[in-house]
């Protein structure tokens, strides 16, 4: 196959220029711009558009009518009414509203020797931390406070269920003190421990 070659080859002339046809009937063409009809139907619609807005909002059109200063005394204004008012204070029924406003109460003021006095317990306390129906458990638990250097005791005690070896500590003339070994003892998990009176 024989092979061509482009660049010797002629160029070829420019195409003529094509020309606008002739109108037949002598019109105009028509013209891409904003004609003033979509213009009017722009305004209709923003028109119409307010005009659906104002009557969602539920407020009436105003009217277009002008209103005289005569017109606007001639009508009867309704008398405004607050309704955050509060309603009127009921009268009260009972007799001991008007009897605690009355009453004089006395208090006796004390010194602070007598505040002390009667704070202060007549008897002291005890720790008991446990009861046990027979001496060996109450032994071994007597022990195991020994082991803590606090010294306790066994009372027995005698009551319908029979005979009880409580192993107590104390007496303690404050109960703060007794609270302060009950801790101690709990720390070291012996427990549980109630504070009673000394009997």
């Amino acid at each position: 196959m024989a092979t061509k070659d482009y660049v010797k080859r002629g160029r070829s002339a420019k195409p003529a220029p094509i020309k606008a046809k002739a109108n037949p009937k002598g019109k105009k063409a028509p013209t891409t711009g904003f004609s003033t009809k979509w213009a009017a139907l722009a305004v209709i619609l923003v028109c119409g558009l307010i005009a659906g807005l104002f009557f969602l909002s539920g407020t009436d059109v105003p009217e277009t009518a002008p209103v005289t200063p005569a017109a606007i005394i001639a009508k009867p204004q309704p008398a405004k009414t607050n309704t955050n008012a509060l309603p009127p204070k009921p009268e009260e029924k009972w007799r001991y509203i008007q009897e605690l406003e009355n009453k004089k109460v006395i208090v006796p003021v004390l010194t602070p020797k007598q505040v002390i006095a009667e704070d202060k317990p007549t008897k002291p306390y005890l720790l008991q931390c446990g009861a046990y129906h027979s001496q060996a458990q109450a032994n071994e638990r007597r022990a195991t406070i020994a082991f803590q250097g606090l010294n306790s005791q066994i009372k027995v005690s005698t009551n319908d269920k029979g005979t009880w070896f409580r192993v107590v500590l104390g007496p303690y003339k404050d109960k703060r003190l007794a609270m302060d070994d009950q801790n101690k003892l709990q720390q070291h998990g012996i427990s549980p421990c109630a504070i009673w009176f000394w009997e």
